[in-house]
């Protein structure tokens, strides 16, 4: 339930972090890790997430509407349930791991890996 909205945590190790419903809205997180990060529930709106390490993320149920994940490594990401809604997923890595939104095509414009 961390407020950390509009921060500023370029570059950071978060590696583990338990952001769980954590505001993060309009923060810059470019190229962060957040490698096996918990961010269920988190408010990530407009948040910038280019570049950034989400390997086996847990994303459950995040709002991620209109944020920027160009560049983003996703593979082994959990993302049932979250709000995809406006997000630029441009060039993202993912896997056959990566659990994507009930429904949800990941974008032409993405790299499917190979584990």
């Amino acid at each position: 339930g961390a407020y950390l909205r509009g921060a500023d945590l370029i570059g950071a190790d978060l590696t583990g972090a338990n952001l769980t419903g954590a505001n993060l809205n309009g923060a810059d997180l470019t190229g962060v890790n957040l490698r096996g990060a918990n961010l269920t529930k988190a408010y990530l709106r407009w948040v910038n997430l280019r570049g950034a390490n989400l390997t086996k993320a847990n994303l459950t149920g995040a709002d991620l509407r209109r944020a920027y994940l160009t560049g983003a490594n996703l593979t082994g990401a959990y993302l049932r349930g979250a709000n995809l809604t406006g997000v630029n997923l441009r060039g993202v890595r993912w896997d056959a791991t990566t659990m994507w939104p009930e429904g949800f095509t990941p974008p032409a414009d993405s790299v499917q890996v190979d584990r």
